[in-house]
């Protein structure tokens, strides 16, 4: 935790005035009312994820102003490498589903002290949800304190998916949002018990729900099985596993051969 004491009511106090933000231009069902555009193909921001972005750096700047940054929507600062702390934000998680007008969307902030997150708020206002963790603290939803998934056995684990290719065909199928960080939830409140990628991902888009898992209980890895750290020069890891601890070894063995394949061309 920062030297000096983190006032974490002003973080949520900052997330929710962002979701809130974001929320007055979402319209339920339908394009929301800002301009989109694509950053490059499939990958869609808007004016408020920009909006969304300048507020959160203005607000947790003044917070706690020795804490770097680096979100999503803003010019990576080298200099945060050299920075004990970091605000790690991304303003809309889920931008394809604002701009459709679905709810699987949300604001995620995390500090991060030392490369690991200890303090990380979600805000899902299309769906009335507020997360927050805090390190070695646990986590609450809504103010109810949660845990995650106890599954043990692998087969028939709940995944957030659309489908699910003929070598996971005995896993279940559950309702995916559009954000990963909302998956990642998921499995904290016990309504799925696995998230997996095999692709590189963002530390921004994980890093708040990382902390939300971890304190419910999950167990939170890259694709490999490895820990994930933050604040890295390029800030990339491959792949997630997000679960119940009892099959997070069955989720990396399951995946093994999948990954060794997809790194091999990379």
């Amino acid at each position: 935790m920062p030297e000096r004491q983190l006032d974490r009511d002003a973080v949520v106090a900052a997330t929710q005035e962002a979701a809130a933000l974001a929320f007055a231009a979402w319209r339920d069902g339908a394009v929301p009312d800002t301009k989109v555009w694509d950053k490059s193909k499939n990958n869609p921001v808007s004016d408020i994820d920009m909006a969304v972005d300048a507020l959160l750096t203005t607000r947790l700047q003044a917070i706690l102003p020795e804490a770097a940054w680096l979100s999503e929507e803003t010019v990576d600062d080298p200099s945060r490498l050299d920075a004990r702390l970091l605000w790690l934000v991304d303003p809309i998680d889920g931008t394809r589903d604002y701009v459709r007008g679905r709810s699987g969307w949300c604001v995620s902030v995390a500090l991060v002290a030392d490369g690991l997150p200890v303090f990380a708020v979600m805000a899902a206002p299309a769906q009335g949800k507020i997360w927050v963790a805090a390190h070695g603290e646990g986590v609450t939803c809504n103010g109810d304190r949660l845990a995650c998934s106890i599954r043990a056995n692998f087969a028939g684990s709940r995944v957030p998916a659309d489908d699910l290719p003929k070598l996971d065909s005995d896993l279940v199928t559950v309702t995916k949002p559009n954000s990963i960080a909302m998956r990642m939830t998921m499995v904290a409140c016990d309504r799925a018990d696995l998230v997996a990628t095999l692709r590189w991902g963002n530390e921004w888009d994980i890093a708040a729900a990382h902390l939300v898992a971890q304190e419910a209980g999950g167990v939170v890895t890259d694709a490999l099985g490895r820990p994930i750290r933050y604040n890295k020069r390029e800030p990339l890891d491959f792949g997630l596993i997000c679960c119940a601890p009892g099959i997070h070894q069955a989720a990396v063995e399951r995946l093994a051969g999948r990954a060794a394949r997809l790194l091999s061309v990379t």
